[in-house]
């Protein structure tokens, strides 16, 4: 037994660990209910690689620096005690700005280009998230909502896609016009990185200064606990622990298996 706890522990810290999402914040990439691996290896190691954050591991070993676009799960500042998941867009040195909704990366406009709506069905997820929040639609804003056949419910989102100088494309969402639509220049900091949601206008992020349980503001790239690889796992929350057939109905088996 002691043998494979500590199998299990080299194999979370240091290769692969799993990840679930709980909010909407990367929708349409990612989705309440999805379960994710990380590679753990992609950034380097901190103590933020093991479990509790353990002080084991002094500084960042075998440090590599993240790519623009890249999904990456961190420790969120300012106290480090929850693992937020985020696209990488600054990177030490890069100047980041929102103008009108457009990204801009040191003076460059990112381009962005609309594409089909994205109709997403109602699920027991988004119930459940906007019981949570106190809204009064499962969608993100009740104007969003259009029902369907048979009683069924949609939230349907305007949906882009950016592509960066790189040539990476990774879709995103902009539904209103919010403040951090217009930002003001951001200067990323030696060792650190610009995070943000794809759902531009539901995420918490660097665009926000870090405080406990809102924005993050720079994010260090000690704190970087691993890469999104794979989807490996997901359910729209329907399931019941003791319906087992339930299990099969409510796993999004189209989503398994997706890449990063």
């Amino acid at each position: 037994m002691l043998k494979l706890a500590v199998i299990v522990f080299i194999f979370r810290s240091f290769v692969f660990s799993p990840f679930n999402i709980p909010s909407e914040s990367m929708l349409p990439r990612l989705l309440i209910g999805d379960y994710l691996l990380a590679s753990k290896w992609s950034y380097g190691y901190t103590r933020y690689s093991l479990p509790f954050s353990m002080p084991l591991i002094p500084g960042r070993i075998l440090a590599s620096t993240p790519e623009r676009g890249d999904v990456a799960i961190f420790k969120a500042p300012p106290d480090a005690a929850n693992d937020y998941i985020k696209r990488i867009i600054g990177l030490p040195g890069d100047q980041v700005q929102m103008r009108g909704g457009q990204l801009f990366i040191n003076g460059q406009a990112i381009p962005k280009r609309r594409i089909a709506d994205l109709l997403l069905p109602v699920t027991q997820n988004m119930l459940d998230a906007a019981a949570i929040s106190g809204r009064g639609s499962p969608c993100i804003d009740m104007r969003f909502e259009e029902a369907g056949v048979a009683g069924t419910r949609f939230c349907r989102y305007p949906r882009y896609v950016e592509t960066l100088p790189s040539g990476r494309s990774y879709q995103v969402l902009d539904l209103i016009d919010t403040p951090q639509d217009d930002t003001p220049v951001f200067t990323v900091p030696e060792g650190h990185v610009f995070a943000m949601g794809d759902n531009r206008d539901n995420s918490e992020d660097s665009r926000f200064p870090a405080r406990i349980g809102g924005g993050i503001g720079m994010v260090p790239m000690e704190n970087l606990v691993g890469k999104a690889q794979v989807t490996m796992f997901s359910t729209d929350g329907s399931a019941e622990w003791f319906l087992p057939w339930t299990w099969f109905q409510a796993t999004r088996w189209d989503r398994i298996g997706k890449t990063f």
